[in-house]
């Protein structure tokens, strides 16, 4: 399956959503988290979202965010500002809870991502007070790589995140081992929740 104007090469849909190598202790996936009707649901939910151009420090990312709960100052850490977790999300994050064994109140953030083709994340680690982190993607896959400092080298693995499918970042996964995302070719939204030690 090829995506509209590309050529007849391989995508990301042709290819085995398995990790490429194994995975870091802490990491898990699972695909089909939602069905494609509620994926349908949630992707219609998202036009009445408070998005605005992802930013940090004075970089602005090709992207849109709408974040609630916890979330970046203008310094860059995070403080909680009471906002909760809209209702749209909320059995998404049923799902999420369950996916994980973690506690549904223990996740105080949700940070719902617009992918226009060509955006990507660079490389980075989730600072505290981010404990766990658990993504949803939506409506196109990504690859997802991870990597760890090994003397001079780098500890790797990836994995293709399938349209529907969610993956928990914890334990060393989240402490030892930066994620990115290459620019993805079409659309894609994810919706992250994290966990928050206070």
């Amino acid at each position: 399956m090829s995506f509209p104007g590309q050529s007849a090469q391989p995508s990301l849909f042709d290819l085995p959503f398995a990790p490429r190598r194994p995975m870091p202790e802490g990491f898990r996936y699972q695909a089909d988290l939602v069905t494609p009707e509620e994926e349908r649901s949630l992707v219609a939910s998202f036009k009445d979202l408070p998005f605005k151009p992802y930013e940090h420090l004075g970089y602005f990312g090709n992207r849109r965010i709408a974040g609630f709960g916890w979330r970046q100052d203008a310094n860059g850490r995070m403080v909680e500002t009471g906002e909760p977790i809209p209702e749209i999300l909320l059995p998404l994050l049923d799902k999420v809870a369950a996916f994980t064994g973690l506690a549904r109140e223990t996740f105080r953030h949700a940070l719902v991502t617009e992918y226009s083709p060509g955006a990507g994340i660079g490389w980075h680690r989730d600072r505290p007070p981010a404990v766990a982190v658990a993504g949803v993607s939506l409506v196109s896959p990504c690859t997802f790589r991870l990597r760890r400092k090994a003397g001079d080298k780098w500890d790797r693995a990836s994995i293709i995140a399938a349209p529907r499918s969610a993956y928990l970042m914890s334990g060393p996964a989240r402490s030892e081992w930066e994620h990115s995302i290459p620019e993805v070719e079409a659309l894609r939204y994810s919706v992250t929740f994290r966990t928050v030690r206070c």
